[in-house]
This record gives C-alpha cells, structure tokens and sequence, in this order.
C-alpha cells in the first residue's frame, strides 16, 4: 500500500466510526450531522442562502430543502426574505441559537476523546492538511 492509500485508508477508517457515534451524540436532539453542519455554518457565518449551503456541504439543493424543512419544524431555524423577494434565506432561530451553544458544550467531551493524546499543535497541522486536500479535490 502506498502512502496516498494508506492515508486515505485511515482517514475512511476514522470518518465512519466517527459520524455514527456524532449521530448517537445528537440523537438527544433530534438531529444527524448533516443537520448540525447547517446549524454550525449558520452559528458562526450567518444567514445563507439554499444555494450557498448547498455549496458549502457539496449537495444538491433539494437535499438541503429537505434538511431545512426539518430544522424549522423543530424550531432550530427560520427562513427570511432575502434582498430580494425571490432570494430566501436560513437564519437561526433564537432558540436555534441557545441551542447550539448547548450541544457545542454538549459535545466538548466527545471531541476532546476523540483528540486524546494528540498534540495541539498536530491538530493544527492536521486541520491544514484536510483544508488542503479538500482544496485540491475541489480544484
């Protein structure tokens, strides 16, 4: 095995374990992770458009209605009028808001078990890392 597979190997390794054990960790919520990637982007960037999460989760946009559709009907997030009248945008709600606080704090432990006995500095360089490959796929 060369080292491009190896690496991509333990990346496949870790992403599946770790996204079934994130969806146990927010079932509490009524939530999968998809969800709580919208609910993050919109905490930390605003209100976006269906279009621009799309883009931001690289799916169809009819996926993202169907994943907005539910976190309205929870009361996670609204859907405003944007500049213009045919633009609508996701925004949280203020509920949505305490919420995610609440399963950010929520989940710390988790993460932090994740990263056990991994430096912080390898973290960062890891973070690059993936940043970068995402980058070169996206290319």
């Amino acid at each position: 095995m060369t080292i491009e597979q190896d690496f991509f190997n333990q990346y496949r390794l870790m992403y599946r374990p770790f996204i079934n054990q994130l969806n146990v960790e927010l079932e509490k919520y009524h939530l999968y992770s998809s969800q709580w990637a919208v609910l993050r982007l919109l905490m930390d960037k605003g209100p976006h458009t269906f279009v621009d999460i799309a883009n931001f989760m690289s799916i169809e946009k009819p996926s993202v209605t169907r994943l907005v559709q539910k976190l309205v009907e929870l009361g996670y997030v609204e859907t405003v009028v944007g500049r213009d009248k045919r633009e609508k945008l996701v925004q949280l709600s203020a509920y949505g808001e305490e919420l995610v606080l609440e399963i950010k704090a929520h989940l710390k432990p988790f993460f932090e078990q994740a990263l056990a006995g991994v430096s912080k500095q390898d973290i960062e360089i890891a973070t690059q890392v993936l940043a970068d490959i995402c980058a070169n796929i996206n290319r």
